[in-house]
C-alpha cells in the first residue's frame, strides 16, 4: 500500500518593488534591509515564518538587491537548519505573480506568503493558524479606520467570509485584509489563470476569491498593531512600535540566537581588520 506524503509548509517573503515613496533611502538599498528598531525589517516576516516552523524560505528581490538578502540571511540560519533562497521580481506586477516566480520552490507543498514591509505586533495568531493549516486558503484581517485603503473582508455571524473587494469606495466593513496569507498548492496553477486588472496588475484578490467561491477561505482576526511600513510616516511609525511594543523581544529565540552570533562574527571580523592595518 503506497503511502501519501504529508504536504509540508514553504515561505516567501515578497521584498521586490522600488519603493519609489522611501527615496532617496530606498536608491541604494532594498526597503526591506532598512532598519526598524534593531534589525532589518526583513526580520519581522521571517520571524513568523520561523515562529510556525517553516524550514525553507525565499526571499523574492528586485534585480538589483538579488544577492543581498542571502548573504546577510543564509550564512546566519544555515546552521539551525533554515534554508534561505532569493528569487528575482523582474517588474513589480502584482503580488500573485510570487507563486509563479517560486513554482520550483513551492514544489508540492502548501505555501505562506508574507509581504516584507508588514509588520504584525499578533504574530502568534498568524503563526498558529500556520501550523494548523490543512487546505484551502487562510487570510488575516485587521479593523482599520480607513478600510478604502485596502482590500476590505466582509464576514457573517459566524465569522465565515463572505466577501472581499479591493479598495471599494464604500466599504462592507472596517477588516482589512492584511499582507499575510497561506494557501495550499493549489496556488500556483490558480496564480496562472489571473489575468490583470485596470491598473495593470495581478490582484491577491483574485485569489483569495478563488478559494472563496469554492467555499475554502478561512480567516482571523488580528489583535495589536498592523502596519505597511512603504511611506515615511508608516516606517517611522514601525520603527516606534518595534521599540515601545519590544517587538524584538517577542521574537523567536532561533533568530535572537541568530543574532547574537553574528554580531559576535562581525565583532570578530571587525578585530581581525584591525590588527590588519
Amino acid at each position: 500500500m503506497s503511502m501519501t506524503k504529508a504536504k509540508e509548509m514553504k515561505g516567501i517573503i515578497l521584498a521586490g518593488g522600488n519603493a519609489t515613496r522611501l527615496y532617496p533611502c530606498t536608491a541604494q538599498i532594498s526597503k526591506q534591509m532598512l532598519p526598524v528598531y534593531k534589525v532589518p525589517m526583513i526580520f519581522y516576516p521571517l520571524n513568523i515564518l520561523i515562529k510556525a516552523g517553516i524550514k525553507d524560505i525565499l526571499i523574492i528581490v528586485s534585480p538589483p538587491h538579488s544577492g543581498r538578502f542571502v548573504n546577510l540571511l543564509e550564512p546566519m540560519f544555515r546552521d539551525v537548519g533554515i534554508r534561505i533562497l532569493s528569487g528575482v521580481q523582474e517588474i513589480p506586477s502584482g503580488i500573485p505573480e510570487a507563486f509563479t516566480i517560486g513554482e520550483g520552490f513551492i514544489g508540492d507543498d502548501n505555501v505562506t506568503l508574507i509581504l516584507g514591509d508588514n509588520i504584525f505586533e499578533d504574530t502568534d495568531t498568524i503563526a498558529t493558524a500556520i501550523k494548523n493549516f490543512d487546505k484551502g486558503g487562510h487570510v488575516f484581517a485587521k479593523e482599520v479606520k480607513d478600510p478604502e485603503r485596502f482590500g476590505v473582508a466582509t464576514v457573517d455571524k459566524n465569522n465565515i467570509v463572505t466577501n472581499i473587494v479591493e479598495k471599494p469606495e464604500n466599504p462592507e466593513s472596517n477588516l482589512a485584509v492584511t499582507g499575510a496569507y497561506i494557501y495550499d498548492n493549489t496556488v500556483v496553477a490558480a496564480s496562472k489563470t489571473i489575468v490583470p486588472s485596470g491598473r495593470g496588475e495581478l490582484e491577491i484578490v483574485d485569489l483569495h476569491n478563488f478559494y472563496l467561491q469554492k467555499g475554502e477561505l478561512n480567516l482571523s482576526k488580528l489583535e495589536g498593531a498592523y502596519l505597511d511600513a512603504g511611506t515615511p510616516d508608516a516606517y517611522l511609525d514601525a520603527c516606534n512600535l518595534a521599540r515601545d511594543h519590544k517587538l524584538y523581544d517577542n521574537f523567536d529565540s532561533i533568530i535572537q540566537s541568530a543574532v547574537e552570533q553574528g554580531r559576535d562574527r562581525f565583532k570578530m571580523q571587525a578585530k581581525n581588520m584591525l590588527y590588519k592595518k
